[in-house]
């Protein structure tokens, strides 16, 4: 059996292949030009196993070794990096370590979505990043309306709004530009409501993300984010462990019996947490436990602070209603009526 330690990059990869009957150790770079990477791996015997550091733009890599037979493995980089103990750094050391982790099986193997959840996980990648669009259009709109004294926040998006900022006496430029920012955010709404009836439908198919949606504050684009993050619950046998895994837990720096907590370690998915301190402030505003929790830190603490902390609060909720049978989950926490169930949190514009 071939056991191959692979040093992904964009442009070729390093190999170091054993064969674990005879011994034999292969050492070679493979430029991803040309046909050199398909050609070396259709010459291996079907199962061979590939190691490789987690990494975004592997995807073609998957699917060739798929086709050819072989396994895949996708290791935490962060682990890799911490079992190198020289502090010499190179492409060959670096393919070497991998085959060594997976020759001793050491290798911190990784959890991978399937296509299908990976081809949803775009969906809401995509729509955020037409929510950022959206949003920096705005703010550009909103310092036009206020540089000439007109002053609405959030009323400006309203037809009355609308009217006023399109009656601003601009310049010459100062036109062009509001024209091309009203044209591009009016094509931006059209996609992203297209986009939200996707997210709705795929939410729709899936127990799971309904079962979160009953959690006042929680929409369908957090929920289909957590359950697509997440994947299978029973990875984590605890609650801390999926706010760890989330990024919501504290840096330590604990030592001779003193300890020290500082802010969030931001180690996890980016979008979800966002998503959850984006749905926690409403869910503060629907649910009444969450809202003491809230005004009592806001106090204590400040605004930025409690948001974040109910952020983890509501992961922990949404956590144990996917681990609680759905019966007893119910039981336990009350049902948000029709409309709560679709709030949605959207980045602030004022």
């Amino acid at each position: 059996m071939w056991i191959i330690g692979c040093d992904l990059h964009t442009r070729y990869q390093q190999v170091a292949a054993l064969e674990t009957t005879t011994g034999e150790l292969v050492e070679r770079r493979l430029e991803h030009e040309g046909e050199a990477v398909r050609q070396f791996y259709a010459a291996l015997p079907p199962g061979a196993r590939i190691g490789i550091e987690a990494t975004g733009h592997a995807q073609w890599f998957e699917r060739l070794l798929a086709e050819l037979g072989h396994e895949l493995w996708v290791g935490d980089a962060a682990e890799i990096r911490a079992a190198a103990v020289r502090q010499q750094k190179t492409d060959a050391r670096d393919a070497q370590l991998l085959l060594r982790l997976l020759v001793e099986q050491r290798f911190p193997r990784i959890w991978l979505p399937s296509v299908e959840e990976r081809e949803t996980r775009r969906l809401l990648l995509h729509r955020e990043k037409l929510v950022r669009m959206r949003t920096m259009i705005r703010n550009q709109l909103h310092a036009l309306a206020m540089n000439q004294g007109l002053r609405w926040r959030r009323k400006l998006w309203s037809a009355k709004g609308r009217r006023e900022l399109e009656a601003l006496p601009l310049g010459r430029w100062g036109s062009t530009q509001r024209r091309d920012l009203l044209a591009l955010a009016e094509a931006l709404d059209a996609r992203l409501e297209a986009l939200n009836q996707a997210v709705i439908a795929e939410a729709a198919q899936r127990p799971a993300a309904l079962r979160l949606m009953q959690q006042p504050g929680v929409g369908p684009v957090t929920a289909l984010a957590f359950v697509l993050t997440l994947g299978p619950v029973e990875r984590f046998r605890r609650s801390k462990q999926v706010v760890s895994y989330l990024g919501l837990s504290p840096r330590e720096f604990s030592s001779g019996g003193r300890q020290r907590l500082g802010a969030i370690s931001k180690q996890g998915n980016t979008l979800l947490r966002w998503l959850l301190v984006e749905a926690a402030q409403t869910a503060a505003r629907l649910d009444p436990e969450l809202h003491r929790a809230y005004v009592r830190l806001k106090h204590r603490r400040g605004f930025r602070i409690a948001k974040v902390a109910v952020a983890r609060k509501l992961a922990v909720r949404l956590y144990w209603r996917l681990r609680t049978p759905e019966t007893h989950a119910q039981r336990v926490s009350p049902q948000s009526s029709p409309d709560t169930v679709m709030v949605e949190a959207t980045p602030s514009n004022s």
